[in-house]
């Protein structure tokens, strides 16, 4: 059988842009990644997509016209990917990508990501394939987390369980045992809730290096507060996003200060919406070093809880360049388990993900069920996608 060339495409939970990887595969045998591109969201595209997690006005029409802006972002990714390779679209198979999620829920068995799939597939020149979730969603899954059988046709170790970490918006793990089929579920937040803040309070994108939440101090009580969520006491399979993990729901845990607190008592206000950084008793450093131990200490809680005793842990994701949340996560697993990015298994940690919709795209056309039943909760196996001519 001939080799074939896919692209997989990833824009995730931290809405900062989508990367496109182009993957080498043979049926569904793995070979390798080749090519990443990067398109970033301009703030514009970056804020409406974030409006759509709530309710609001002209929904439908709104979403439609994002779908089309992203498809054509898609469509610029893709583009980039040729260039760089030499490649025309004809040398391509086909196209996977996974769209933006703007609803995720899975307690009303329905997930949405936007993407145009007719256009991106009329823009690009090649069979694009999308919608991947919805088919799991159907045979009474999740819907998410998908990965973990990527994860596992790459990564499982004959002899040992591997963990792999994805830090994202959301964090998730992959259990993949020696002997059995992998799974994994959202540990909860990974960067989402400190981007939130640090765009809030300094109107930033991220925190870089985690330089700002070195500068704070964890506070134990808030911690307490913040891992006082329902969602850490269910039972995994499980999934999660920004449905329960908002800015607004952190600020609700948040400590006004007497003089606000006293002003919005009298006022009425049941909720924080507009509020500030003076608003609060807490230092804003301080607030963000909280949430950074925040999302270390969920991601260890999920881990001890999944697979205790487990000797290596491979990180990938756009976490794994916060310096302070790497060294928080070596503190906390030392001495136990061992912390490796996914470099060390010949992929690129910021490659991940795209990719994995890339290899889902090859499983689709092999008619090769791809979803992960241990992970999602489905009760078998399902081709996932929904593919579009060119």
């Amino acid at each position: 059988m001939n080799s074939q060339y896919y692209i997989g495409i990833m824009s995730g939970t931290s809405m900062d842009g989508a990367d496109a990887v182009l993957i080498r595969m043979q049926g569904t045998q793995w070979q390798a990644a080749l090519a990443h591109a990067f398109v970033p969201f301009s703030d514009g595209l970056r804020r409406e997509l974030l409006a759509l997690q709530n309710t609001g006005n002209n929904e439908l029409h709104r979403s439609m016209i994002l779908a089309q802006q992203l498809s054509r972002l898609y469509a610029e990714a893709v583009r980039q990917l040729l260039d760089q390779t030499g490649l025309t679209p004809a040398d391509i198979t086909a196209i996977g990508c996974h769209g933006q999620t703007v609803r995720h829920a899975p307690e009303h068995a329905y997930s949405i990501q936007l993407a145009d799939l007719p256009l991106l597939a009329e823009l690009s020149g090649i069979f694009t394939i999308g919608d991947f979730r919805s088919r799991d969603l159907a045979a009474g899954g999740q819907g998410a987390p998908l990965v973990p059988a990527f994860h596992q046709a790459l990564f499982r170790h004959p002899e040992e369980t591997r963990i792999v970490l994805n830090i994202g918006g959301i964090s998730n793990i992959s259990i993949l045992p020696p002997d059995s089929d992998a799974f994994g579920f959202d540990t909860g937040p990974g960067n989402m809730l400190m981007d939130a803040w640090v765009q809030h309070i300094w109107h930033i994108p991220y925190d870089k290096n985690g330089e700002k939440a070195a500068q704070g101090k964890l506070l134990p009580a808030l911690l307490e507060r913040l891992l006082d969520h329902p969602y850490f006491t269910q039972p995994y399979p499980k999934s999660t996003g920004r449905e329960l993990f908002s800015l607004d729901w952190l600020q609700s845990r948040l400590k006004m200060s007497e003089t606000n607190f006293s002003e919005a008592k009298t006022a009425g206000f049941a909720t924080t919406s507009g509020t500030n950084a003076t608003d609060f008793s807490e230092r804003p450093e301080d607030v963000l070093a909280t949430l950074l131990h925040y999302t270390a200490r969920t991601i260890y809680d999920a881990v001890q809880q999944a697979a205790p005793g487990v000797k290596n842990l491979y990180i990938c994701g756009g976490g794994i360049r916060n310096h302070t949340l790497m060294q928080h996560l070596e503190h906390l697993f030392a001495p136990q388990t061992t912390l490796h990015s996914t470099a060390q298994l010949n992929l690129d940690p910021q490659w991940i993900e795209a990719a994995a919709f890339g290899w889902l795209a090859a499983c689709w056309i092999n008619r090769t069920p791809s979803n992960p039943p241990r992970a999602t909760g489905a009760h078998k196996t399902c081709i996932l996608g929904t593919g579009c001519y060119a």
